[in-house]
């Protein structure tokens, strides 16, 4: 089989929730499974080399220049399905789905298996995602035919089973939920008491303070004008507060530390670096505004903040997560009648469980089953 990807580039998201995935299949589950990227001209030799390090079978193939001619590599994607006669396609995102269908009766393609990384159609017209206008009217329809003319479905929520229910009139059972995971290298380890003291000493602050970690990206969908009104109080109201933003540059930030100097820090590092600095944090922070396209999400930073034994402050309506949070007491959920002041640090044994919590239900073991099924309903 062939697993498909669309116009992505190679980044640590591919690498966990692509290659990895890939990986996983063919090692714990014995799956015939091949990667097939079709990505951008720009900067290719590097990103396919970038690629087929991880998946050295992997096969790469540049797209056309412009996204809106996507249908010109559904012939590629024909030609590639006759040579290899893959009996199944699995198709990451809805454009890769729907050039998975269109070769489907001519290429002895089976089955189509549409993962589903979202509700697509909303994030475009709730964040005018800069795409032709043309597309934008069209996306709706396409996503449409993603999930109900495949044969199997995977979503990263049952958030967005539900969306794809309402939203498209999928009726259906042909699907699984897996979230997005860890990388398949993720060990259960406490930092000492010690090497988190270092950190801290490192970052200018000091073992009493509380710190609450941000980690991604401040634009768009994630929300910053909804942050600040969550972090302006409780920076205000104790000198102990602290937020490091392990994030790229930025305006609002740099506002954040002119408002409260010496309790802002931001950090742009490698996705190796970043474990070291969250495991020196208390909080991790997941705060989004509420819409189709977050109440359906399934954001890896609040497996990589449980990863490092940091509960998680979270907004409302959040995915499955808000939900998840709120049974495991694994952190706060906005809503509830928790002042945020007062949280005392995490203990270790309190930081051990949020880990077993990653360990037992974000990591691509935990969703075997889920694999599985998926594998079986393919053959």
């Amino acid at each position: 089989m062939i697993y498909l990807t669309y116009g992505e580039p190679p980044s640590g998201v591919y690498s966990s929730q692509v290659c990895d995935v890939v990986n996983f299949l063919k090692k714990e589950h014995q799956a015939n499974i091949r990667l097939l990227a079709v990505i951008s001209l720009h900067d290719f030799k590097k990103a396919k080399a970038q690629i087929q390090k991880q998946c050295p079978d992997a096969i790469v193939i540049p797209a056309l220049p412009k996204t809106l001619y996507w249908r010109f590599n559904t012939l590629i994607l024909w030609l590639i399905c006759i040579a290899l006669r893959p009996p199944v396609i699995i198709a990451r995102n809805v454009i890769a789905a729907n050039m998975a269908l269109a070769i489907k009766k001519f290429s002895g393609v089976k089955k189509v298996c549409f993962d589903g990384r979202g509700a697509i159609a909303a994030e475009w017209k709730e964040y005018d995602v800069e795409v032709a206008e043309a597309w934008k009217n069209e996306i709706d329809e396409l996503e449409r035919k993603a999930v109900v003319n495949s044969n199997f479905r995977i979503a990263v929520s049952h958030h967005l089973v539900e969306y794809w229910r309402e939203k498209y009139g999928y009726k259906d059972e042909n699907h699984v939920v897996i979230p997005c995971t860890l990388s398949s290298g993720f060990v259960l380890t406490t930092a000492d008491e010690k090497t988190i003291l270092l950190k801290r000493e490192e970052l200018g602050w000091k073992k009493e303070d509380v710190l609450f970690a941000y980690s991604g990206s401040t634009a768009g969908w994630q929300s910053f004008n909804l942050l600040a009104t969550f972090l302006y109080p409780l920076l205000k109201e104790n000198k102990n507060h602290k937020v490091l933003f392990l994030a790229k540059e930025e305006a609002n930030i740099k506002q954040l530390q002119k408002d409260f100097p010496g309790q802002v820090q931001q950090r742009w590092l490698s996705h190796n670096e970043v474990k070291d600095n969250l495991n020196a944090c208390d909080y991790g922070i997941l705060i989004r505004e509420d819409t189709v396209t977050n109440r359906v999400a399934s954001p890896t930073k609040f497996a990589e903040y449980l990863s490092a034994g940091l509960p998680v402050i979270i907004s409302e309506n959040l995915g499955d997560y808000s939900r998840f949070t709120h049974e495991n007491k694994c952190g706060i959920v906005l809503a509830d009648a928790i002042k945020v002041s007062l949280l005392e640090k995490p203990v270790p044994d309190e930081k051990r469980r949020m880990m077993k919590l990653v360990e037992d239900n974000f990591t691509k073991k935990a969703c075997s089953n889920q694999y599985k099924k998926m594998l079986q309903q393919l053959n």
